[in-house]
């Protein structure tokens, strides 16, 4: 050993083996505190003996333990001893800075617990003791008044002892809190109290809201009596379909109001996602309960009136179709057990009135339309727009802009002119905004003229002589002003003019514009041949609908243009073909003419060509309006038509009679013809309009151009059934 103490390699390996130890020796001492016997042993016992007792004292694999015993050589011992040593102390540092990272963690939980402890007893010491506990105990007495069924309170306890374990700080505890603070606020059994139903006032109430209707409001009645005579009856799912401003969300209204009933809107009107009914999962982040849920939290009933209005607008993409999601809504079998995805438990919809709205039926769904019933309402005549705007509109315009009947007033003869030459709609919200330009020109003049504050007859006048006297010197007096039972109505006595202004036809014209609307229009498009008037049905209600054709030098093309769909252009090319089959029955060529398109081209227009327009029911006035080309025939300018036609001639029926015999009555058209077997829709059309109209009535084309021309049809006595 001495011999071997000499080598430098045993120096250079012992020193090594020295530092390593030492090194290891220092770590030890700083978390064990034992670390000076250590130091004396490295001091005095032999490297290679030294090697041995650090070796006994780690733990390490037996296969370790027979290598190192079966080194013989003292530099081999020696080395392995250094490498060993180096691995555990390597072990320690690796631990202990985990150690570190952990014990820096616990220190902030621990600084963040004494910080809300310190917290807490300063607001008990302030008496503002509002902490998390508390709120947790609210919310439990809160959910324990919420009367939830036997499944869903377990439900929520499961969920409120899961609170009680969780830290505020911690990721999901605000969502818990608010899905229990959801479950709390539900009206899983409150609902509101049913006034007794009085059929003779709800009617009252209903003629006093609106003005018409008739068939509607008589289906309202019906509907009142069976939940009068059977409470928990599961009533029909009403869908009010009609163009815009005819009051059928109004009538929704009038419907809760007469059932004593709060009532919720909902909105559906460009919605896509299946999660806007049906709730998003509480897995995703911001996720929420769906509309109708959140409706009901809001409402506090489970028993409202809901409208969900624009159901002819929901759409449809990646994310869902919301209407195959309201099909378990509106069926009264499953609507009892509706399954919310983020309440994630049964929800009864079943003491839920549910009325909806649309403005076409066609957008809607088959299987969602027969879950509802359907109640058309039509367009207003003008007989009844002018009723409205006298005993809604107006008063209802000069109470928005401050006014009274003292101030402005509506001659009816002025209203008619307003609904004649400055509206033509199937509602009344064109009408009304109109009619709200005038009351603000009216404002206007009232607000600008100089008013002075009337002495009231019960106020004497002051009398001193002091005063008198201060006031003939010019001298300054201060007075203070003491308001006594003053309320608005008194003030706005105050604005008073010598006379109210009245509306008048210069007024129209100054504050309005220009009339937008002339009788005479029809008149004027169809005074040259190859112009025939239709009647077409847009979701806006009915309108007239101009078609005019023209003959040029060609090769015998048909020209269509004005946005027109694939129905509409073959509507077009069956006209033609039936025109040119019968051109000489017709006397549109001679008989050694065979070929009327020969060396001409035909142009078909359909004005306002901005506007889409698609459908059958042009394919009579196609073939008027080239027969009227042709035969170089005027069309009778007080005449429309509607009908789809067959390549034999024969007319059929077809849909929205009722709205275009309305669009026919506004333009001041005289004579209207329809499909023969169009008849039975007539008794829609009120009275007052059919009494203003000639319904003539066509089985085959031949009967409607001999309506419509003057002299009557050619081919009419030769035709045969």
């Amino acid at each position: 050993m001495d011999q071997i103490e000499q080598e430098p390699d045993f120096i250079a390996l012992s020193r090594q083996f020295k530092a390593t130890a030492m090194e290891l020796i220092s770590v030890l001492e700083q978390k064990q505190k034992t670390g000076g016997r250590t130091k004396v042993l490295l001091e005095t016992v032999p490297v290679h003996k030294l090697a041995d007792i650090f070796v006994a004292s780690f733990e390490i694999s037996f296969e370790e333990q027979l290598s190192m015993l079966d080194s013989v050589d003292v530099k081999v011992r020696l080395s392995k001893a250094t490498e060993l040593v180096d691995r555990h102390l390597q072990s320690i540092r690796v631990a202990e800075k985990i150690t570190q990272k952990v014990e820096g963690q616990l220190s902030k939980s621990q600084k963040e617990f004494l910080l809300r402890q310190q917290m807490r007893a300063i607001k008990e010491e302030l008496g503002d003791n509002d902490d998390e506990e508390d709120d947790v105990a609210v919310l439990e007495r809160k959910m324990q008044d919420a009367s939830m069924p036997v499944n869903i309170w377990k439900h929520a306890q499961r969920e409120l002892r899961r609170l009680k374990k969780m830290q505020p700080q911690q990721p999901g505890y605000n969502s818990s809190r608010v899905y229990l603070e959801l479950l709390a606020d539900l009206p899983w059994q409150k609902a509101s109290e049913e006034r007794e139903l009085d059929l003779k006032v709800a009617k009252e109430c209903l003629d006093i809201e609106h003005y018409g209707l008739e068939k509607v409001k008589q289906r309202i009645i019906e509907y009142l009596a069976v939940r009068k005579l059977k409470p928990d009856a599961r009533g029909p799912v009403l869908c009010f379909v009609g163009p815009p401003g005819v009051g059928k969300t109004s009538l929704a209204s009038s419907i809760a109001a007469a059932l004593g009933r709060k009532f919720v809107r909902i909105s559906l009107g460009g919605v896509k996602d299946e999660a806007d009914i049906r709730g998003h999962r509480r897995t995703y982040i911001g996720s929420m309960p769906g509309r109708l849920i959140d409706g009901l939290k809001r409402v506090g009933v489970c028993n409202p009136v809901m409208l969900l209005d624009e159901i002819d607008k929901t759409g449809s993409d990646v994310r869902g179709d919301p209407a195959s999601a309201l099909l378990e809504v509106l069926d009264s079998e499953q609507n009892k057990t509706f399954n919310d995805h983020y309440l994630h438990v049964p929800f009864d919809l079943s003491k839920v009135v549910f009325v909806a709205t649309a403005n076409r039926i066609q957008p809607i769904p088959p299987p969602l339309l027969d879950r509802m019933e359907v109640i058309e309402l039509p367009g207003y005549t003008p007989e009844e727009k002018l009723r409205i705007a006298m005993q809604h509109l107006v008063p209802r315009v000069l109470d928005q802009h401050g006014l009274s009947f003292d101030f402005l007033q509506f001659p009816e003869a002025m209203v008619q002119l307003v609904i004649q030459r400055y509206t033509r709609e199937a509602g009344v919200r064109n009408l009304e905004r109109n009619l709200a330009a005038l009351a603000r020109a009216a404002a206007v003049r009232v607000a600008e003229q100089d008013h002075s504050v009337p002495l009231s007859k019960d106020v004497q006048r002051l009398a001193s002589p002091l005063l008198d006297g201060r006031l003939a010197g010019e001298a300054e007096v201060e007075m203070e002003v003491i308001p006594m039972g003053v309320n608005k109505h008194e003030i706005s006595n105050t604005f008073r003019v010598t006379s109210p202004f009245i509306v008048d036809e210069a007024m129209l014209e100054k504050v309005l514009g220009p009339p937008r609307y002339d009788d005479r229009e029809t008149a004027d498009r169809v005074a040259t041949p190859g112009v025939s008037v239709g009647l077409v049905w847009t979701a806006f209600g009915g309108e007239v609908q101009f078609v005019e054709a023209t003959a040029m030098v060609g090769k015998g093309d048909l020209h269509l243009t004005g946005q027109l769909g694939d129905v509409i252009k073959e509507s077009a090319q069956i006209a033609m073909t039936w025109v040119r089959a019968r051109a000489t029955e017709l006397k549109l060529v001679n008989a050694e003419e065979s070929n009327i398109l020969e060396g001409r081209d035909i142009h078909i227009h359909f004005p306002a060509g901005a506007v889409p327009k698609d459908g059958p029911s042009a394919g009579v006035t196609l073939v008027t309006s080239l027969v009227s080309l042709f035969s170089h025939r005027r069309v009778r300018a007080d005449t429309a038509m509607t009908g789809e036609m067959t390549l034999r001639g024969l007319v059929l029926p077809v849909g929205g009679v009722k709205d275009k015999v309305l669009a026919a009555h506004r333009y001041g058209i005289k004579r209207v013809i329809l499909p023969e077997r169009n008849l039975k829709d007539l008794a829609e059309v009120p009275a007052a309009v059919l009494s203003g109209l000639e319904i003539l009535l066509a089985k085959r084309m031949e009967d409607v151009l001999d309506h419509a021309f003057e002299g009557g049809c050619p081919l009419k006595k030769y035709s045969k059934l």
